[in-house]
């Protein structure tokens, strides 16, 4: 739902690339499950999430992965950042430059893209 949300309202990406991306890749894929999920995260569908629910990615990552332990599975230079760091953007910055590990900046910004995202969906 997070990577679901962070296409189709940070990015206004159409939500039936990254429906078709996980359907062709994931292993145990449910075309309704996926298809469901992907336009609920989009505000689309029949049974839709509010236009103006935006998850913000850091609070989600800090609610359901709080030690960062799924993060530094898939990112092991985070390996030397603190949990706090890996859930808040000013921190993780100053920790990045601190430990001096190489790492991509953030495309978007989270309050930007939310209220791009929202003045989108209202017109």
């Amino acid at each position: 739902m997070i990577t679901a949300m962070f296409l189709s309202k940070h990015l206004l990406l159409d939500w039936r690339l990254g429906e078709r991306h996980f359907m062709q890749n994931l292993l145990d894929g449910d075309q309704a499950a996926n298809n469901g999920g992907w336009q609920w995260s989009a505000s689309t569908g029949t049974d839709a999430a509010p236009y103006f629910r935006v998850f913000n990615p850091f609070s989600q990552s800090q609610k359901f992965d709080s030690t960062g332990s799924f993060i530094r599975k898939f990112c092991p230079e985070l390996t030397p950042v603190s949990a706090k760091a890996l859930h808040n953007p000013e921190l993780l910055k100053s920790e990045l430059r601190f430990y001096k590990i190489d790492y991509p900046e953030p495309i978007v910004e989270h309050a930007a893209a939310r209220a791009r995202a929202i003045a989108a969906f209202k017109k």
